[in-house]
């Protein structure tokens, strides 16, 4: 044992000999100085496009590296002096003379000789077992030269060993991996792990997002323990989730290569650093290593007021259906972004009421301080004149792409105050939910704001009497999606009646699948079953497709179907309809549907041949590689062939997530003393009722009361026109992505992807009695536009692209009911015009001088129109609406 100790001494002395020479990073040697050609260069382009087509730039120079000092007890503690000499800026592509931005320029001249005077002066590393230590520079330099030079020192920071580190450098905090191979050394770093303070914002909704990968790879060549040559590489890959051929790269290299060795002056004699530092230059600092931020600013950029003036002709509501009115709400954004408040409230002040609404969802979408106090401070929640901007102020709240705990605190604040038109205070409480929604969703629940509108909304909806104050509470919960508020709206779902019962069951239903426990799934089949009470038909049939969408049972389907048949006379046609659109459309029930269909008891003749008006379908609108969206159509009505509710969703889905794009209700109850009809069960003391209830872009808008009474009734249908009557007009910022690319250059390039929707929805109505028939249209017209811009700003040169598609759309529904004999015969048709579809994609390089080069490509299509399949029973219905369709338009009234 003691013989084994001593041996084991020997060895650990021996080894400890052999190292203490030997070091565990790039040594150099004594009285040279290094000399080395650099480069680096950005290129800017889309995914698939060569480099040699890109936007780009290239600064190149000679570096000086020479050894200061070593620490004589650590080999591997030394300072290098750093020093950038003969500064070129050129074309990253050769390009002709006439096409070059540089060409007659000199150095000086596009740098500026505060910068290039900047860029010469020395930088210190103190590298300590190959990694930067300390990093000196002057405290006063240019942001933009710090960063550079921070760029430059990053490289010459490598271990010689294999393995996995942690590493500071330019790009932040960042994990790395190192692959040595004789006199190579390979450096992967995890871009995406690097930790770096993120000043930019990303979509709330994956599908209107836009995803990035990104990539580092340093490759090191050695020479007597030396650096040779070095050749880094990062490349950033963008593109919109919603279509992937919108996308940009941007691509950074380093290159530095030894090219010649030359004796310098010797080492400076000290004992520690602060001694080697001080006889250098007392003036020189230690600063991070990690990239500061870079502020420029727009020296030609009109103002908030005159870029306003040249833009607004484009949002009067007359052209809200055109591309341009998007692309320039989308630019109005980005002025409003850099705007103070007082320069906001100059616009609002002075413009008139036609293109005010449009400003205000502007003004609200930008989402900054300045913007929210502007608005807070121009309306006056006390008058009810102003209720429009006050919506309009409100449901852009709702669509906020990253909304913050003051909007909420803000609103919070207003639904505890004075507020004069009650319509806008119930849209204010039902806006709120949709806040906390997209509060939580970004880990926000724990914050001051979001715990007291919870506490607020659950505690009044607790003590509310007022049947209206429920409906309004229940709203909001329905966007809030709350855990903790499941108990409740089981409760008014199962045991209130009329509209309460039913928001709270619909509210239930947007609940994702994980959190439909066994009991929301018990008291949903008591509702269904009505093992307890008597239900309305909306509220069961809602019951049931919360059962049938929630992973249900084999005995859970095999009761529904059993049901068919024992139900009243139009929902049984409506629940057979859902059970064969369950299996046309292959949805996740289908398998265990198709079980039960083997038993005949549930599968028969008897079950499986009901009559009547209702339907429910479900159909594709759009299949693509990147996404798809779906329409579900379902009409309910009553036993009288009244309309009782129909109810149109589309959804917006990819493979890894789901946009509830746009729903539109439209219920109508008790009104079977019209035509002298009776109810049926459990709706006998119904109030007569009609109305419409919206989601757009996965927002409970307030619903809408067309009347409520049997007086109100007569008094809208004796008034009523039957000319179109406009619905919504608006703007939605819908994509709104923001970032900025830190490159390991020292340069930094701005990501933005933008895209808005301008809606303009309107419906018309026309009814005889004469011919005992009605007709529906509503048209939905609209534009999408998206814009990305990436861009490399060294301040002295840029270089970007701007990538853009626009498109402009009309979808017709259409709804012919003949009610002349029973079952009504009902059409429905959807249809969607020819469509205009372009896009544009613009490289480009500039000076600030104004020197610019500009490469343009543009594509413009035409989409041909389509009429929508609904289900077969549809198609015979028209078939028989149409061919026995006389012209009456003389007579209607």
């Amino acid at each position: 044992m003691i013989l084994l100790t001593v041996l084991f001494l020997c060895i650990i002395s021996t080894y400890s000999a052999s190292v203490k020479g030997h070091t565990t990073g790039p040594s150099l040697n004594n009285d040279k100085i290094y000399k080395f050609a650099y480069s680096t260069e950005v290129f800017i382009d889309q995914i698939k496009a060569s480099l040699q087509d890109s936007a780009g730039y290239r600064i190149s120079s000679g570096v000086d590296v020479n050894l200061l000092w070593r620490n004589p007890d650590n080999d591997d503690d030394q300072l290098i002096k750093i020093m950038i000499r003969d500064v070129q800026v050129e074309n990253v592509n050769e390009r002709p003379d006439t096409k070059s931005i540089f060409e007659g320029k000199s150095t000086e001249k596009i740098i500026g000789k505060e910068y290039l005077e900047a860029l010469r002066r020395p930088i210190v590393l103190q590298l300590t077992r190959g990694k930067v230590k300390n990093f000196y520079s002057y405290q006063n330099e240019p942001v933009l030269v710090q960063n550079l030079k921070r760029g430059l020192a990053s490289l010459f920071q490598l271990q010689l060993h294999s393995g996995a580190a942690r590493e500071v450098d330019v790009s932040g905090k960042c994990n790395v991996t190192y692959q040595v191979r004789q006199d190579q050394v390979t450096k992967i770093k995890a871009l995406d792990s690097c930790e770096l303070e993120k000043t930019g914002f990303t979509s709330p909704n994956q599908i209107l997002d836009v995803s990035t990968k990104a990539t580092s790879a340093t490759i090191y060549v050695l020479e007597d323990s030396f650096i040779k040559s070095i050749k880094a590489e990062e490349n950033y890959a963008l593109f919109l989730n919603s279509r992937r051929k919108t996308d940009a790269k941007v691509v950074s290299k380093q290159r530095l290569e030894l090219k010649s060795i030359q004796a310098s002056p010797g080492l400076i004699a000290a004992k520690q650093v602060a001694g080697v530092i001080k006889t250098l230059d007392s003036s020189y600092v230690a600063v991070p290593l990690v990239a500061e931020t870079v502020h420029a600013e727009c020296k030609k950029c009109p103002s908030l007021s005159e870029h306003w003036q040249s833009i607004r002709k484009h949002l009067h509501p007359e052209n809200l259906s055109k591309a341009e009115a998007t692309r320039s709400f989308l630019s109005l954004i980005q002025n409003l972004r850099k705007a103070t408040k007082e320069e906001i409230l100059q616009i609002l002040r002075s413009e008139n009421n036609e293109l005010l609404p449009q400003l205000v969802d502007a003004v609200t979408s930008a989402q900054t301080s300045a913007s929210l106090e502007a608005m807070l401070e121009f309306l006056d929640f006390k008058n009810i004149k102003s209720a429009i901007l006050q919506e309009r102020f409100l449901y852009a709240c709702g669509f906020a792409s990253h909304p913050n705990e003051m909007l909420l605190k803000a609103l919070t604040t207003k639904f505890q105050g004075e507020i004069a038109d009650e319509e806008i205070r119930e849209t204010v409480v039902i806006i709120m939910g949709a806040l906390i929604r997209k509060l939580c969703e970004r880990e926000g629940c724990k914050l001051p704001a979001v715990v007291e509108a919870k506490k607020l909304i659950l505690r009044r909806l607790e003590r509310a009497k007022k049947g209206d104050n429920v409906k309004m509470y229940l709203l909001a919960l329905k966007n809030a999606r709350l855990p903790e508020a499941i108990p409740l709206l089981l409760k008014y779902a199962e045991s209130e009646e009329g509209p309460i019962s039913n928001i709270a069951a619909t509210a239930l239903q947007r609940y994702d699948v994980s959190f439909l426990t066994k009991e929301v799934k018990k008291t949903m089949n008591r509702i269904y079953h009505q093992s307890r009470k008597i239900h309305e038909k909306t509220v069961r049939t809602t019951a049931a497709a919360i059962i049938l969408n929630s992973n249900p049972s084999y005995m859970e389907v095999k009761n529904i179907l059993l049901s068919i048949g024992e139900l009243p006379l139009e929902m049984n046609k409506y629940m057979l309809s859902v059970i064969q659109d369950i299996l046309h459309f292959e949805m996740p029930a289908s398998k265990t549907v198709r079980q039960v269909l083997k038993d005949m008891r549930a599968h028969n003749y008897e079950r499986f041949s009901r009559t009547g008006s209702s339907s429910a379908y479900s159909g594709y609108m759009t299949r693509g590689p990147d996404i798809s969206s779906t329409y579900c159509l379902d009409i309910l009505y009553s036993g009288s062939g009244i309309l009782r509710r129909s109810n149109l969703n589309i959804y917006i889905f990819n493979k890894n997530a789901q946009l509830h794009a746009s729903q539109v209700v439209i219920e109508a109850q008790g009104l079977e003393t019209i035509i002298a009809a009776t109810p049926d069960e459990g709706e006998e003391n119904l109030d007569s009722f009609a109305g419409m209830s919206a989601i757009l872009f996965d927002v409970q808008l307030r619903p809408v009361t067309f009347f409520q009474g049997y007086g109100d009734l007569m008094s809208k249908m004796l008034s009523a026109t039957g000319a179109p009557i406009n619905v919504v007009k608006g703007l939605i910022l819908l994509t709104d992505y923001s970032q900025v690319l830190q490159l390991q250059s020292g340069l930094r390039a701005s990501v933005e992807f933008q895209g808005g929707l301008s809606i303009d929805i309107s419906g018309g109505m026309e009814f005889s009695l004469w011919y005992r028939e009605s007709k529906t249209n509503v048209k939905n017209r609209g534009a999408l536009f998206i814009a990305g811009n990436i861009a490399v700003d060294s301040l002295f040169a840029k270089a970007g692209m701007e990538t853009t598609l626009e498109i402009e759309t009309t979808l017709d529904f259409i709804s012919t009911v003949q009610f002349s004999q029973y079952p009504f015969l009902v059409c429905m048709q959807m249809d969607r015009v020819e469509s205009p579809f372009r896009r544009y994609v613009t490289k480009y390089e500039s000076l600030p001088s104004g020197r610019r080069y500009t490469s343009r490509k543009a594509k413009v299509e035409l989409l041909a129109g389509s009429e929508y399949p609904l289900h077969q029973e549809n198609s015979n219905m028209c078939r028989k609406v149409f061919g026995t369709e006389s012209d009456s338009s003389s007579n209607w009234f």
